[in-house]
């Protein structure tokens, strides 16, 4: 009976054997990522995307010179794709569902050129039931589109290394070229190239861990000149981005503090979307290091140097935000696909269910919402529902406060289809090539001759009006009341009617 079932689990996996090593983990990464993938509201960053990739290719050229230049080519490719398929919340999210399936399959693939097949397809599968990947493959953000570079990036590398040519080589520099338009910071994963290049060439392939001890090595010397000319693209391209970029920092990433060491502790949990699962994945990756030895070198390196670099960088610039390094994660579950390769197919298999049912409630709650903490969701939809069903004609809205990461006027009007006039703007966010509008700096006068106003509050307020702050609060005050008021997960709105004796 055991040489039956032996003879049994044998059968199973010779005819796996036969499936392309990358299609289990694209077919699963696809069903989990598209498995609720509008159930959670967009949330503030997706509304940003959302109002640039409505705007015409001159406007976002604005946008970029004003504040967003590090995600100017996103928002490019998101206006393409929008202008084509829509700006529903689905329509938004799909192109990070494609892009973190295909890198489910090269990471497979990847795996299996640096390991073997079975290492190659349990990293895959794994990767695939992260909360992470599920959290960044339904955000229509360009972390996933990121992710799916780096591991091309690096499977175009391995096969230049092992098989040099000019084509291979070209082909490589496209995908890092394309990388660092999509996010400047998954550049730091050319530390690791760099470290193999150079070992490659210094010490041959087998020793960089790139391929067998047996592999011809007739162009060393050549190797380290074509990385070098193979990076000269992104190096002209991402330049000029770079330093724009720098330029404006100080607007873009106001909201991040300078980088303390107790958070590299909280970065598995951060990138993993799950700190059980992060714990897991990095106690597996740290036994298939030790097992590979010095065939770890790509992976170990793709994602520590990521993270040493920038948390080097955070501590003297703010920089340091956990999700800026999701496009380690498969390079650790490639690390973690050897350990699993060790052991028995079974085996491996129960710690990738493991890692997904350890993972289920972090799956449930992102699917709620994506903002952090998962507790405190902001419903614009719920608050637009509010005002659409009361809404007249000649209505106003104000919202506060304006200048804020919540945009509340975004997700007021993305649910919106005739949203009330924004009453106090002077110029919009797109005339004015940013992400927020200008507002009437005499409020009282411009809200002259309104009689009803929509006001739109972050946060839970029993009296919506004492929260306005400022010349824009004295002039609701003075010339409004109350009438109704709405509480609606961090939003309250409240209806206001101007007073008789106006």
């Amino acid at each position: 009976m055991g040489q039956l079932s032996e003879r049994s689990a044998g059968a199973a996996w010779e005819h796996l054997r036969r499936v392309p090593v990358w299609l289990p983990p694209a077919l699963l990464t696809v069903a989990v990522t598209l498995t609720g993938l509008g159930s959670a509201q967009l949330w503030r960053d997706e509304l940003a995307t959302w109002s640039a990739a409505t705007r015409s290719p001159g406007d976002l050229a604005r946008l970029a010179g004003t504040i967003d230049a590090a995600t100017g080519p996103y928002y490019l490719l998101m206006h393409v794709w929008t202008t084509v398929v829509g700006d529903s919340t689905i329509a938004l999210r799909v192109p990070a569902v494609l892009a973190m399936t295909v890198a489910a399959g090269l990471l497979a693939v990847l795996g299996a050129r640096l390991v073997d097949r079975r290492g190659g397809l349990f990293a895959g599968l794994l990767f695939a039931v992260l909360p992470g990947t599920s959290r960044y493959g339904q955000e229509a953000r360009p972390y996933a589109l990121a992710t799916m570079l780096a591991v091309l990036a690096t499977v175009l590398l391995v096969t230049a290394l092992r098989r040099p040519s000019w084509a291979r080589w070209a082909g490589y520099a496209a995908a890092v070229a394309a990388l660092g338009l999509i996010h400047l910071i998954a550049l730091t994963v050319l530390a690791a190239h760099a470290l193999v290049v150079l070992i490659a060439w210094w010490r041959g392939p087998a020793a960089a861990g790139v391929a067998t001890p047996a592999h011809l090595d007739a162009e060393r010397d050549r190797r380290v000149w074509r990385w070098l000319v193979a990076v000269v693209p992104i190096a002209l391209l991402a330049g000029p981005l770079l330093v724009k970029a720098r330029t404006q920092q100080s607007r873009q990433l106001n909201w991040v503090h300078l980088a303390r060491l107790d958070d590299l502790t909280a970065l598995p949990g951060g990138v993993a979307q799950s700190s059980v699962v992060g714990g897991l994945l990095v106690g597996v990756a740290a036994l298939g290091a030790a097992r590979l030895g010095r065939r770890a070198l790509l992976p170990v390196s793709a994602v520590l140097l990521p993270v040493l670099l920038l948390f080097a960088a955070g501590t003297v610039v703010p920089l340091w935000v956990p999700r800026y390094l999701v496009f380690v994660v498969p390079f650790a579950c490639l690390l973690a696909g050897a350990a699993l390769a060790a052991v028995a197919a079974p085996a491996a298999l129960v710690v990738v269910v493991l890692a997904g049912l350890l993972g289920l409630p972090d799956q449930a709650a992102l699917r709620r919402t994506h903002e952090w903490p998962r507790s405190a969701p902001v419903d614009y939809a719920g608050a637009a529902r509010v005002i659409a069903d009361g809404q007249r004609p000649g209505d106003a809205v104000v919202y506060s406060p304006r200048h804020s990461w919540l945009f509340l006027d975004l997700g007021i009007e993305y649910h919106l289809d005739d949203p009330p006039r924004d009453v106090l703007v002077t110029e919009d966010e797109v005339r004015r090539g940013d992400l927020w509008a200008a507002e009437c700096p005499q409020p009282a006068q411009c809200l002259a001759g309104t009689t009803r106003v929509w006001l739109v509050v972050s946060g839970r307020h029993a009296e919506p009006l004492a929260a306005v702050p400022d010349a824009k609060g004295d002039a609701l005050r003075t010339d409004f009341t109350v009438t109704q008021v709405w509480q609606r997960p961090g939003l309250t709105v409240a209806l206001l009617t101007s007073r008789p004796d106006r």
